[in-house]
Formats: C-alpha cells, structure tokens, sequence
C-alpha cells in the first residue's frame, strides 16, 4: 500500500472576476509519493501554478479534497497551515524572493526566527545550507552583489533550511541563462537524491526533462501523467 504525501481528489478551483467564472482546476485528482521527483507542465493558463498554490497550502481549492501526509488539509487550523508551510514545505520562485538588505545567510537563516532557535544555531544551520549549495564564500554577500544563479542558490539554502519533506519549485530557472539552469537543475538532482520529494512547475521541456515523472496539465485537467522512461534508464 503506497502512503503518498500528496493526495488530490477531484481538485476545482473556480476564481469569480466580476460577473464571470474562471475554472483554472476543473478536477484534477493524484498521488505523488515521498522522494518522487515530479515536472507539472503546461502554458500558462493551463492551471499548473494553481494547482502549485493548492499543494502548497497557499490557496485553498473549491471543491475536491487534498490530503497531505494522510491528513486532510481541510480541517487543519491556520496555526497548522502556517506551520506546514514553514517546516513541511520548502518554495522556490522564479524571482527569488530575497529580502535585498540582508545578507545571504541573515535570507536563508529567516524561515528559522520562527521557530525560537538562538541566533548561534540559526546562522550555524544557514551555513551549512548555503555550504551545501556552494555558496559558503558569499554568506555576507546581499542580493544585489550576487549573480541570478547565485540568488537562486540563496533561495534553495532558505527552501532547505527547515529539513522540509516537500520542494516546490515554480519556474526556478525561469530569469536565469541556459548555463546557470543547468547547474540549478543539477542541485535539484542533488536535492532529490538526498530524500527530498521535488514538484517543479515549468513550461520548458529541457526542464521538465530532468524529473522522474511529468504531469501535464491543459485547461485544468490532467492531459497525461507518466514516467519520464529517458530519467529512468539512468537509473
């Protein structure tokens, strides 16, 4: 019997804008299991990035149900939603989302302020994360004196700083040259091997290429989902 983290069933998402009805998930119902490496794909409109905020306890589906680690996401409180999403989940955005006046370690050490860790631990624990993505020469460095690949390492470190179960990546290669992509994508590689389940949002192939199974979404169903057979011959 599998035990998946992520359970949906039959998920909508209606949006009303004025007088009209916006179906951006019609019913879209999956299991995605621990340590799964995960590509949603589809062109914008396609519902991937609600569908992204849904599994993320960003937003909240219309109708349909989610469970999270076995528990349905419906009756958590707000304490318990904050809660996953400071420790269970780990989000990567395309823009980053660094705080520009602080350093590097004071952006990756923030998602811990939260917990009431003393300050020592906390910039110990960043370290290490930043060390883990490379960047242990840069940890006083701020936003705007790194490069975009740099910047995006700075978000996985913060993304990873909670020991979260889950990555959800949005288009994290989304402002960055096809070299620097690569090397994201390669630490993503790094990142699942390590146990991690991995969900990245992206509507380029040679992205979407890299996971281990690919769910492609049209006009808020699911079009198809299945293995990715090139990554599993590497395996």
């Amino acid at each position: 019997m599998s035990n998946p983290v992520i359970k949906l069933v039959n998920i909508s998402r209606i949006y009303h804008v004025g007088a009209e009805e916006i179906r951006a998930l019609q019913s879209i119902t999956t299991e995605i299991n621990r340590n799964e490496y995960v590509a949603m794909m589809g062109s914008s409109g396609s519902g991937k990035s609600t569908l992204m905020n849904i599994i993320g306890c960003l937003d909240t589906p219309s109708g349909g149900e989610y469970f999270l680690n076995g528990i349905a996401v419906a009756n958590m409180s707000d304490n318990e939603l904050a809660e996953i999403r400071n420790k269970q989940i780990g989000f990567i955005f395309q823009t980053f989302n660094l705080l520009p006046r602080n350093t590097a370690l004071e952006n990756v050490a923030l998602p811990l302020i939260y917990t009431g860790m003393k300050k020592e631990e906390r910039d110990e624990r960043a370290f290490k994360a930043l060390s883990d993505v490379g960047l242990a020469d840069r940890v006083t460095h701020k936003p705007n004196e790194l490069s975009g690949g740099q910047r995006q390492r700075v978000a996985i470190a913060r993304a990873l700083i909670n020991k979260p179960s889950i990555i959800l990546a949005d288009e994290p290669t989304g402002n960055l040259d096809s070299k620097t992509s690569y090397e994201i994508m390669e630490l993503f590689a790094e990142i699942h091997q390590r146990g991690n389940t991995i969900i990245v949002v992206t509507h380029e192939e040679d992205i979407a290429r890299r996971a281990h199974r690919i769910i492609r979404l049209r006009d808020g169903l699911i079009e198809s989902d299945q293995p990715n057979a090139e990554m599993m011959a590497h395996h």
